[in-house]
């Protein structure tokens, strides 16, 4: 089957589980005539909603792209009602490199939607997604993690869109996943991300964070690997498991705009004072800069923004002005009802 920006010979409407690649015509300086292969999987068996699972959005996070593979080895089609649409390492270049970016033009695939079919890779990939993944999909789930940079408290991430049902059906998405923490997260209103598209599609949206700090957290793996057999269940294309009392906090958090985030001022080290996780409030002191490399000058103390809890810490200390330090998540507002 040929698209927009990309080919594969998997045919999406056949029953039983397909494995391959998406193709997409790459023609650096090595390779006159070669392609960039996207791992993707299809499995489908009788009447139910179709799911697009992406991991690898980011190629420095893990969790997501282990759970994908292990859904492709381990699942027999008997066993869904639906169908399942799997890609454990969209953003390649980067996966295979470890880096958030794609180090073939440079660019975060998670800005770059809805993608351009004669742009650079990254944005041919996106816009596979956009024009060819999205639309056969009745959901989706986007599996990150904090990366290199970020240590986050593995969490469900509620996207945020202006159709009110959608809203409802994504916050409900996010609490079956059933992570310690639900989080409504707008990445200040960007709305180049793979969830914000494929909410503008019409699809029920649910991220994750699972960690992070460039490792395999074994807490967010299961977590993980638990919360989406819990949102495939919801969706009616898993059956029902009984298990026990939910394990999350059944409010949602919110990050309250640019307040919720405590940048750097200046080249150096940063110093945080508070452990993830602890309730922390405006204007209490929350970290310093040192510059190592002038011992005169006194650091500078960074401050917390708004009220809640510790979400999000950065992991190298090394930091340069602009760099996001520290993430607070406070009590989410809004109507869900």
């Amino acid at each position: 089957m040929s698209g927009a920006s990309g080919f594969t010979t998997i045919d999406f409407d056949r029953p039983g589980k397909q494995t391959g690649f998406v193709s997409i015509p790459h023609s650096p300086h090595d390779d006159a005539w070669g392609v960039t292969q996207i791992p993707l999987c299809v499995i489908a068996h009788g009447k139910g909603p179709t799911v697009i699972i992406e991991g690898g959005n980011h190629g420095d996070e893990y969790e997501g792209p282990i759970t994908i593979s292990e859904l492709i080895r381990d699942l027999d089609p008997k066993e869904i009602q639906g169908r399942l649409i799997l890609m454990p390492a969209v953003n390649v270049h980067a996966v295979m490199a470890g880096r958030r970016t794609s180090p073939v033009d440079g660019l975060n695939f998670n800005r770059t939607f809805p993608g351009d079919p004669k742009g650079t890779i990254t944005q041919q990939i996106s816009a596979y997604m956009a024009r060819e993944i999205f639309p056969r999909g009745d959901a989706f789930i986007d599996l990150h993690s904090g990366g290199s940079s970020l240590d986050i408290l593995p969490s469900a991430i509620v996207e945020p869109t202006d159709n009110p049902d959608l809203f409802r059906r994504n916050a409900a998405a996010a609490l079956a996943f059933d992570a310690p923490l639900a989080v409504v997260i707008s990445n200040h209103g960007d709305t180049r991300t793979a969830t914000a598209a494929a909410c503008h599609a019409g699809l029920v949206t649910v991220g994750t964070e699972m960690g992070g700090g460039g490792t395999v957290s074994l807490d967010g793996l299961a977590i993980c690997r638990r919360g989406v057999r819990n949102v495939l269940a919801h969706l009616g294309v898993l059956p029902q498991a009984t298990k026990p009392e939910s394990r999350g906090d059944r409010r949602i958090l919110d990050l309250a705009g640019t307040k919720a985030h405590v940048y750097a001022t200046m080249d150096g080290v940063f110093e945080p004072f508070h452990a993830n996780g602890r309730q922390v409030k405006a204007g209490e002191a929350a970290g310093r800069i040192h510059c190592l490399w002038d011992p005169a000058r006194p650091p500078d103390t960074l401050h917390y923004h708004a009220d809640g809890i510790l979400y999000s810490r950065r992991q190298p200390g090394r930091v340069k002005p602009g760099n996001c330090c520290l993430v607070v998540a406070s009590l989410y507002e809004g109507d869900l009802s």
